[in-house]
């Protein structure tokens, strides 16, 4: 167990996935454990696991004329351990160059108005986010660098920036898939043979690899002022 000093900082690691032995789940619990290596303490928060419920309801809708409206118990909840973090690193498989319905649905629920945006002030001011995002697609298909900007416009720019952030990075993993695949010019979905053995150990070694240079890049950034 890594030791931390009273004033060690904390992140918050979002995993967006339904099954814990995915390699979502692995790379987020490597990705934790970079953190803590780093002298973060680390409050792992598997949405799936815990039950979250994404699906908005009249109680979390937004009240553009009340910014101090009280919310439900659940997400009241999740905006303490938001708040109380200093990153937050989501790790998600990308479905349709965008994230998985639970990590949205915890967005909309939980970073909500009159706390992640609606002050002059943010609440997340100074805060910093990462955004680990593991895609099928290999690193040679078309569709990656349009992928990519797909994700930090989205993420970057219309989520974390607008909440008051201080950074936003994305971290996008190709390759992730046991057979790699890509869709050719008249949209046809080319499957390639399962990688296995040496090679797919080699894969996920890789894999590994970049995500942890992604994790250790953004824990050395120096925070920022809120």
């Amino acid at each position: 167990m890594t030791q931390h000093d009273s004033h060690a900082r904390t992140a918050l690691v979002v995993v967006a996935h339904h099954r814990t032995d995915s390699l979502t789940a692995h790379t987020a619990r490597r990705a934790a454990a970079r953190l803590e290596a780093a002298g973060y303490r680390v409050d792992l928060l598997d949405l799936h696991a815990e039950g979250f419920d994404p699906r908005m309801t009249t109680s979390d809708q937004p009240d553009w004329g009340n910014r101090e409206k009280a919310y439900s118990d659940e997400v009241h909840a999740h905006m303490r351990r938001v708040l109380a973090a200093d990153v937050v690193v989501a790790v998600f498989p990308v479905y349709w160059q965008s994230v998985p319905a639970i990590l949205k649905g915890w967005i909309d629920r939980v970073w909500n108005y009159g706390f992640a945006y609606g002050r002059s002030k943010p609440r997340l001011a100074g805060k910093r986010m990462l955004w680990l995002g593991l895609a099928g697609a290999t690193a040679d298909d078309p569709v990656v660098d349009g992928m990519r900007a797909v994700l930090e416009t989205g993420l970057s720019e219309g989520i974390a920036y607008y909440c008051g952030f201080s950074h936003s990075t994305v971290g996008l993993l190709t390759g992730a898939e046991e057979r790699p695949q890509r869709v050719d010019a008249e949209g046809n979905l080319l499957i390639g043979e399962a990688v296995t053995g040496a090679e797919r150990e080699a894969q996920y070694a890789d894999l590994d690899r970049r995500a942890g240079e992604f994790v250790e890049r953004f824990a050395a950034e120096e925070p920022v002022p809120a």
